[in-house]
């Protein structure tokens, strides 16, 4: 079994909720793997990613949620207090399976993009956390692009930028990151 450990504690934390008679929320992407895997486990799940799909959710006496692991913890928590908020007469339980990595490394974009005027996010074109990184940069205002390799460099992104701040999904090679960044 090759499921990343950080994967595996949704799922645990999620079959723990639900044995506790907790009806089932994912926050994620629907069609995201580890979400799909989450709701095939637990076909019951109502999986959100948005604020405005909070509407759908049918109430419950009792609410338990988990998050996709490359979520940004700052739109769940968002999410869990909207959730709360929409049914203050349940008890919304919510279990952080966002994982210390991906936390970490919001938590850096966020000093790499005070600190430069432009940032190349590493990572596959599919890796969801990679994306995040590149809409957390682009929130704060800072010209940012994703590339899986070195070539996908454009020249242009470079023009009137005197630093460049270079981060990576968690799955990027670091091979891969020092050939980018070379």
């Amino acid at each position: 079994d090759t499921t990343c450990p950080l994967v595996r504690k949704a799922h645990t934390a999620l079959a723990q909720l639900v044995a506790a008679g907790y009806p089932p929320v994912i926050i994620g992407q629907a069609s995201h793997v580890e979400v799909r895997g989450l709701a095939g486990d637990f076909p019951q799940a109502e999986i959100l990613l948005h604020v405005g799909e909070i509407s759908s959710l049918r109430c419950h006496p009792k609410i338990g949620i988990v998050s996709q692991t490359t979520q940004p913890i700052t739109k769940v928590h968002e999410l869990v207090r909207c959730i709360r908020e929409r049914f203050p007469e349940s008890e919304v339980v919510f279990r952080d399976t966002v994982c210390q990595p991906t936390k970490d490394r919001q938590a850096a974009m966020e000093k790499l993009c005070r600190e430069n005027d432009v940032v190349i996010v590493v990572g596959g074109k599919h890796s969801n956390n990679t994306r995040q990184l590149v809409l957390t940069a682009q929130a704060l205002g800072v010209r940012a692009q994703q590339v899986e390799q070195a070539a996908d460099l454009q020249p242009e992104w470079f023009h009137q930028a005197d630093r460049v701040g270079l981060t990576a999904g968690t799955s990027t090679l670091e091979e891969t990151v020092a050939e980018v960044q070379a």
